[in-house]
Formats: structure tokens, C-alpha cells, sequence
């Protein structure tokens, strides 16, 4: 079997667990890489494969149901393959004949002659003219509505098309790999030797293991523990026995004594709005209705992370996502009930917002984050 076709087929088992299955990308796709004998080359071949149809699915299933009599009768395993095949041709700039004959030589026989056929109608439509910005985006209309409305058109659309490409990392000094946003939050958050911090939803644990090496000491709780599994290991990795400690702990209510820290971060759970480049697959996941019901869980997290902070100490909230229910009307939440106060932040890849600061997406996920000063006491 020819690498093209093996990695063809493990792309297409893998969109398989993600579409029928429900499996999340990231973590469906790794292990069966981890398990295939593909070497590095052919692995990001297949994990932009994967990862770029199941981000474009709505584009790629405009583009060939142009062609199909009756698109709602195409079953799964064909549509699958015409998505692949297609996002070769329309996103990769694959010559058209290597795209279409290595896609048929890897799909299942008896559907060879029909994706030839519409493979090669596709090839020959291209460029696409797009009959909407959802389409082009390959958005759910409510997410493309919901960003216009908090951003405007130009931020949104420039916003969306970015997360649509290839997602970039950064290897910290200690070899901790991880989106440079995060690594944005740890530098404002500032962490400083003696300080006592809590990182409130801590896991997998990038945020307070980068604040451990600071110098602090970091309490790292999460809701699960599996997640707090992550923790641990990653602590282990990186030797932080003596400055890092997990836990285990719903956020909301958290056993540890109040005003007992420096510095509290509340990387809050949120509709990811903002990082959707990195998990390919969340856009077809989150519901519109999610957004207001993460807005409730993320005051409800700072109302009990304030009780924590000592008075002057600082609160750190940060999500990575856009809208504005679960970032500026949230932080404005906060300043009117929890006795605190916005204090500014410098920050290249920040821009201010009515309260707080946004970073874009860019080279970066999209991400939001304002900076309290605790002021009173009425929350112990």
C-alpha cells in the first residue's frame, strides 16, 4: 500500500470517528497516529486532511452537492470521501489529477467511478465563487451573526477567516508546548517569586505551570480528575513538586481558606469562540443557546474566586473566546457586584475593549482578559 493511500484511509477513519462517532479531533486523530507507521511528513498530511475538511464541511458539502441529483440520499462513507476529495482540490491547491486519482485509489471500490465523476466536476468549477460569507467560512450562521453583532462585519469576518488556517504553537523555554495566547496571560498575569497564586480551571496546566517556573507557588484545581491527571503529569515533567500543587475542586466552590492569595486566575470554561482553529470540530458542537448559560457559570466562578483573593490582591479572568456575553458583559458583572476594581494592562497583542482587552485571532487563538484589584471585603 502507497503512503498516499494509507494516509488517505487513515484520514477517512478518522472523520469517520469524528462525524459518526463523535469523537473529538484532537484526541481521536492522535492516537491513531500514534498507532499508524507514518512518518512525520505523512502524519501532517493527514492531520491537515483531517482537521481542514472537518473545519470546512459546510464549504466542501456546498461545493459538491452542486453536482449531486439528490444530495440528501449520499451516504456516509461517499460523502466522506467526496469532502476529502474535495478539500484537496479547493483548499491544498493539489494538482487536480494527484488529488482526484490518489483520493479513488484509496476510497472503497464501489463508489471509485461515482467520486471520479464529481471529483472531476469540482476540479473543473474552481475557483469558487462563494454564495456566502457562512459558506466560504464554513460557520454555523449564529456564530457568523453573533461576532458581526459584538465585533462588526470587517473584526468578525477577518476574525473567522483566521481561524480557519493552520494553527501555530510555541515551545516555551522549558519545553512546554502551547498556544502563544496562553503564554500571553502568564506574562500579564506576572507571576513573582514568594506570591501565592490559584489557577482556578487549571488543566491540562500550561497557565500554572508557566507561573510555577516564575517563582510562585501555584494551586492548580480542576473539576475533574482526569484533568487534574494532566496536571500532576506535566508538573512531574517539569520538576514543580515543590511549587506547583494540584487539586481537585469545583470552582464554584473551592475549600480553601478565603483571602489566602496574591493572584487568583479564572481561565474560564467558554464557547471557545476564540480557538477554533485548534479544535477543528467545535463549531459543529457548540449550540448558540450555550453561550448565555457559560456567561451564568463564568460569574458565578468569580464571585467565588474574589473570596479567595486577599484585599489589593489581584483577579485575573481570561477566556478564549469572543462574544461579548462571556467577555466585556461579564467583566462589567464583576466590577458592579464583587468589590472590584479594572486595573490596565500593556500588551502588544491586546487591544482595549469597553473593559478589559481583546487579543484578535492572528498568529494566535482569540482571547480576552481584564485585570481586578480586590477592594473589600463584602464577599467572605
Amino acid at each position: 500500500m502507497s503512503k498516499g493511500v494509507a494516509s488517505r484511509r487513515l484520514a477517512a477513519d478518522a472523520l469517520q470517528r469524528i462525524e459518526n462517532e463523535g469523537a473529538y479531533a484532537n484526541i481521536a486523530l492522535g492516537a491513531m497516529l500514534a498507532k499508524s507507521e507514518l512518518d512525520q511528513r505523512d502524519r501532517a498530511f493527514v492531520t491537515e486532511l483531517v482537521y481542514g475538511t472537518t473545519r470546512m464541511r459546510r464549504a466542501l458539502d456546498w461545493v459538491v452537492d452542486r453536482f449531486l441529483a439528490e444530495p440528501e440520499r449520499t451516504d456516509d462513507v461517499a460523502r466522506r470521501w467526496l469532502r476529502l476529495g474535495a478539500y484537496q482540490l479547493v483548499f491544498m491547491d493539489m494538482p487536480p489529477h494527484a488529488a482526484v486519482s490518489a483520493t479513488i485509489d484509496a476510497a472503497p471500490r464501489k463508489i471509485s467511478g461515482f467520486l471520479n465523476a464529481i471529483l472531476r466536476k469540482v476540479s473543473s468549477s474552481l475557483p469558487i465563487a462563494w454564495p456566502s460569507e457562512e459558506i466560504r467560512l464554513s460557520q454555523p450562521d449564529w456564530i457568523v451573526a453573533t461576532l458581526k453583532n459584538d465585533l462588526g462585519d470587517a473584526v468578525a469576518l477577518d476574525a473567522l477567516a483566521a481561524m480557519n488556517e493552520r494553527a501555530q504553537v510555541h515551545r516555551r523555554d522549558d519545553g512546554y508546548i502551547q498556544d502563544d495566547g496562553s503564554h500571553y496571560v502568564v506574562d500579564i498575569v506576572a507571576a513573582k517569586p514568594g506570591e501565592r497564586i490559584l489557577d482556578l480551571c487549571a488543566a491540562p496546566g500550561g497557565k500554572a505551570t508557566g507561573m510555577a517556573q516564575a517563582g510562585a507557588f501555584v494551586v492548580a484545581a480542576d473539576s475533574r480528575a482526569s484533568r487534574v491527571n494532566l496536571i500532576e503529569q506535566n508538573r512531574q515533567n517539569l520538576q514543580l513538586q515543590n511549587s506547583l500543587s494540584p487539586m481537585v475542586s469545583d470552582g464554584c466552590a473551592v475549600p480553601l481558606r478565603p483571602s489566602s492569595f496574591d493572584k487568583v486566575l479564572v481561565d474560564a470554561p467558554c464557547s471557545g469562540l476564540g480557538s477554533l482553529r485548534r479544535r477543528p470540530d467545535a463549531r459543529w458542537r457548540i449550540a448558540a443557546e450555550s453561550v448565555s448559560s457559560l456567561a451564568t457559570l463564568q460569574k458565578d466562578l468569580l464571585a467565588n474566586a474574589v473570596t479567595l483573593v486577599r484585599p489589593g490582591g489581584e483577579l485575573f479572568y481570561s477566556v478564549c473566546t469572543l462574544t461579548k456575553a462571556e467577555t466585556i458583559d461579564v467583566a462589567l458583572w464583576a466590577q458592579e457586584n464583587l468589590g472590584v476594581k479594572v486595573v490596565d494592562f500593556e500588551h502588544p497583542a491586546f487591544t482595549p475593549a469597553a473593559i478589559g482587552r481583546l487579543c484578535l485571532p492572528a498568529e494566535t487563538d482569540g482571547m480576552y482578559l481584564v485585570r481586578f484589584v480586590r477592594q473589600n471585603f463584602d464577599n467572605d
